[in-house]
């Protein structure tokens, strides 16, 4: 009976926390209807209603919001004393949750992962691109990449790749058709890449300089993208000029496919970081991924 209860208050807290019943029983490895029953069963069971559900969404009731309140910190914290005693095996097991943006996951994340996955085959890493300042704690992540000027204080934060900058870089073929401005302001008067960041929203204003002397220059064009490798690849083709890290288009500048201008305006900033709660105790599998992500100085 103890068994039961304990997997009926899991069904609640990841159905509360996810506020939907498919994305609940696709996290607990169940179908929707097992889910649903499970519910129904423990509402029973403790004469009250937990959830409200309609046909898009599950909120919770006060009774509900009370009960996740002093139940999922509990939970949580049995999770963890059960990834320690895992820990005692021979070899690191268990996923391991990291959210970063698309340029950081493909560029500075998955060349350093690629090996775990090789060397650890009982280690599972779930990579979710996200372009916002996701709450790592409140979404269960072990850890989150960002820039490194950028990451709440509260957080431990490592450098996994280098100071970076961003170029503004163009193809010849449209500097040829163009020219190539001479100052940053002289970019609202040209054809311009914007980027729109799916989790804020408004474009992506363009940085130059650093410190007192830096400053935004918001630029118009006639194409809008929510990816900074489709942005490659338009500017590539010569639609306008872009804004990218220096990473990511160094080849191209290398076999002239690509030229910087403005480039006395582009200064270098912290490189990515990987970030996570001081007070979570680290699995065996994260000590793992963490050693491997470690900048090399």
């Amino acid at each position: 009976m103890f068994a039961n209860g304990m997997n009926d208050l899991v069904v609640f807290v990841t159905v509360a926390r996810e506020g939907n019943f498919t994305r609940a029983a696709a996290r607990l490895g169940v179908s929707p209807s097992a889910v649903s029953q499970t519910m129904r069963g423990l509402e029973e069971r403790l004469g009250v209603r937990l959830l409200t559900r309609t046909t898009r969404s599950v909120t919770r009731t006060e009774a509900g919001e009370r009960l996740l309140n002093e139940i999922a910190p509990l939970l949580d914290q049995i999770e963890i004393h059960l990834n320690a005693v895992s820990d005692l095996r021979q070899r690191p097991s268990g996923t391991v949750r990291i959210t970063a943006d698309e340029f950081a996951a493909r560029h500075v994340l998955w060349p350093k992962l690629q090996p775990v996955l090789e060397t650890y085959p009982e280690v599972t890493v779930e990579l979710i691109t996200d372009y916002g300042l996701t709450d790592i704690v409140a979404e269960r992540f072990d850890a989150g990449v960002r820039l490194g000027g950028i990451i709440d204080a509260d957080m431990i934060a490592m450098p996994i790749g280098p100071d970076m900058r961003m170029v503004t870089v163009a193809a010849p073929a449209y500097l040829a058709r163009h020219g190539s401005p001479q100052h940053p302001e002289e970019l609202t008067e040209h054809r311009c890449i914007n980027l729109r960041l799916p989790t804020h929203g408004g474009l992506y204003p363009w940085e130059f300089g650093s410190g007192e002397n830096e400053f935004r220059v918001r630029v118009t064009g006639p194409l809008i993208m929510n990816s900074v490798l489709q942005i490659l690849d338009a500017c590539l083709a010569g639609v306008g000029i872009a804004q990218l890290p220096d990473t990511q288009v160094q080849s191209h500048l290398d076999d002239g496919s690509l030229q910087e201008i403005l480039a006395e305006w582009s200064d270098p900033f912290p490189g990515y970081h990987l970030y996570y709660p001081s007070r979570r105790q680290q699995t065996a599998a994260f000590r793992v991924v963490l050693e491997h992500l470690r900048l090399e100085r």
